[in-house]
């Protein structure tokens, strides 16, 4: 299932914009494509990708509209060099992933930037035009999420979408770093609810699931990262006794860094008291389904998995995933995303950045 698929029934102004850009004499040019929720973007790109290939230039797309991925894996920022027509993004196989971790990148404006930075300019290096699918999310952070874009890639034109002037604000802050294209939102773009938005979410979670098997990882080999677990002096059985008893958890592991991080199970409820500054409390059981990245030495996302078990005494995890044992054998991190979810597709929850 895909929101946006390859159709010539556009109105004319895609023309202009197409022809504007055969007859641009910079390679590669650099296109960025912009816009609330449901207002074509991901139909845009995959028209002007599908019309460029077809004039025979080198085309590559950059997705990163995490919200509703088209290239897999979800929650990731990926990037494919298509070589023939193709009627939506799905269809695509990505040839380089930057980890996000999360299908909500709010809390994640820096990261989704550097994301856009580095397969852009991946992608510069080998075709004639790059084209940028972003989310949905264009205002607050995601106001500025554009901005950093646009201040760290300089793409030769925006294109912005909107009804009626309503992007004016997001205009002036991309202004300064590109020329920007303002268009109207297509009369047959289509809202979707959010029933739908999570049924296709569902979907792509499964296709890339299919098939995976469990691995153990061994966390002295190749460490955690974007987690405050494993920093620092593991704590005493002592210790954990006591942070057991004071405040009525079952504390599984700890460790003592600039402050106390333990990871524990409710076992009294009650409201506890105490100052995050000096202590944080991860529950156990969010960890469980987490989504994980592997992360590569050049930084990028080798794969995901979903986090089964976690073994403190051993430091080692079990994770379901459908790396190769060569791919997993280039993995020098694993990082911690901010969603829960199944195999099936079915989501459990989303993560602030700062509960794990």
């Amino acid at each position: 299932m895909n929101k946006a698929s390859y159709t010539t029934d556009v109105p004319d102004d895609r023309f202009e914009l197409l022809d504007a850009l055969l007859r641009s004499p910079g390679r590669p040019l650099r296109v960025m494509v912009v816009g609330g929720t449901d207002s074509g973007k991901t139909t845009l790109v995959t028209f002007l990708a599908n019309e460029l290939l077809h004039e025979g230039l080198r085309v590559a797309l950059v997705d990163s509209d995490v919200g509703q991925k088209g290239i897999l894996p979800p929650a990731t920022v990926s990037l494919a060099l298509p070589e023939e027509y193709f009627s939506n993004p799905g269809e695509l196989v990505g040839i380089a992933h930057y980890f996000i971790g999360t299908t909500s990148p709010g809390q994640y404006v820096g990261e989704m930037a550097i994301a856009v930075k580095r397969l852009t300019e991946i992608a510069s290096s080998i075709a004639d035009v790059v084209l940028v699918d972003t989310t949905g999310f264009v205002t607050g952070p995601g106001a500025e999420m554009k901005r950093l874009k646009a201040e760290l890639v300089r793409p030769d034109l925006t294109v912005v979408l909107e009804h009626d002037g309503e992007l004016d604000y997001l205009v002036r802050l991309l202004s300064p770093h590109t020329t920007v294209l303002r268009l109207g939102v297509s009369p047959s773009a289509r809202k979707h609810s959010a029933e739908e938005r999570r049924s296709v979410r569902a979907e792509k979670w499964r296709g890339y699931f299919e098939g995976s098997s469990m691995v153990e990882v061994n966390l002295n080999e190749v460490p955690i990262g974007s987690t405050s677990l494993f920093q620092g002096r593991p704590l005493s059985g002592d210790e954990l006794e006591l942070l057991s008893s004071v405040f009525g958890w079952l504390v599984l592991a700890g460790w003592k860094g600039e402050r106390y991080t333990v990871v524990k199970s409710d076992v009294e409820r009650f409201q506890r008291h105490y100052s995050r500054l000096s202590l944080r409390a991860v529950d156990f059981e969010k960890l469980g389904n987490l989504l994980v990245g592997f992360i590569d030495e050049t930084g990028l996302c080798l794969g995901l998995g979903l986090l089964k078990w976690i073994n403190f005494t051993s430091s080692t995890v079990q994770i379901l995933t459908p790396l190769s044992e060569e791919e997993l054998g280039k993995a020098v991190e694993l990082r911690f995303g901010r969603i829960r979810l199944l195999e099936t597709g079915e989501e459990l929850g989303l993560l602030g950045r700062d509960e794990l």
